[in-house]
């Protein structure tokens, strides 16, 4: 890689690492932030494993703070997610998916800035909704990590604690890249040159999990889902942006 494309690679490794003490949504940017130095397929693919590190970091700092009923609810729609995604991993256009995702993404994110009252009134857990929401986020974050969105309009609107959500959010991606290494391994992406960039990159991906450990836990609740819809805004009219 060159200068500038190692510089990206760790931008977007502290990202990722970032994204598992808490800040969901920061995730969400590394592989955009990653492809300015090198194929988006590539980025996915060397990215995977350093999700993966950095998770053994968040299942640490989050190991009691997690809802067990919302991931359950959301798990076996991820998975088929999942599976679909690598039925049709050379069928669909990454950049079409994240499209997608992005106009869901922007669609929740304005209704919780336009209209914050819908969202005071906590939902509970819901197996057929968390089932149906799951499939995309599985889908999605199979084909360019970019599961975030379509999670968080299922989960934020349960109102979780701030460091339960951080958890919930750590827990239920930590078992859906552990569930995709299989396929990407079947697909090629796990090559012995991107383990050995991925090994690399999990060093700044690790540390950077403590800071975002801090950022949430000084954070006023308020001001945590403030931050995480503005985030949600910014990287789907990215996703967009990069469809068109």
């Amino acid at each position: 890689m060159t200068v500038a494309g190692w510089v990206f690679a760790v931008l977007a490794a502290v990202a990722v690492g970032m994204s598992k003490g808490g800040l969901a949504m920061v995730g969400t940017i590394a592989v955009p932030i990653m492809a300015l130095g090198m194929s988006p397929v590539q980025a996915a693919g060397i990215l995977l494993p350093v999700y993966v590190i950095s998770d053994i970091g968040g299942l640490i700092a989050f190991r009691r703070s997690f809802n067990r009923r919302v991931i359950i609810s959301l798990l076996p729609g991820a998975l088929v997610g999942i599976a679909l995604g690598w039925a049709t991993a050379h069928l669909v256009p990454e950049n079409r998916i994240g499209a997608v995702v992005g106009v869901i993404g922007l669609a929740f994110a304005l209704n919780a800035l336009i209209r914050p009252r819908l969202e005071a009134a906590a939902r509970a857990p819901d197996f057929l909704r968390g089932s149906f929401w799951g499939v995309l986020t599985g889908y999605t974050s199979f084909v360019s990590h970019s599961g975030g969105p379509p999670y968080q309009v299922y989960v934020q609107p349960l109102r979780l604690p701030s460091l339960e959500f951080a958890g919930t959010t750590t827990v239920f991606f930590a078992i859906v890249n552990a569930v995709k290494l299989i396929p990407y391994a079947a697909l090629g992406q796990l090559s012995g040159h991107n383990l050995m960039i991925a090994a690399l990159l999990g060093v700044p991906a690790f540390a950077s999990v403590w800071l975002g450990v801090w950022l949430v836990r000084v954070m006023p609740q308020k001001f945590f889902y403030q931050f995480i819809t503005w985030a949600l805004l910014l990287v789907s009219l990215r996703l967009i942006w990069q469809g068109i």
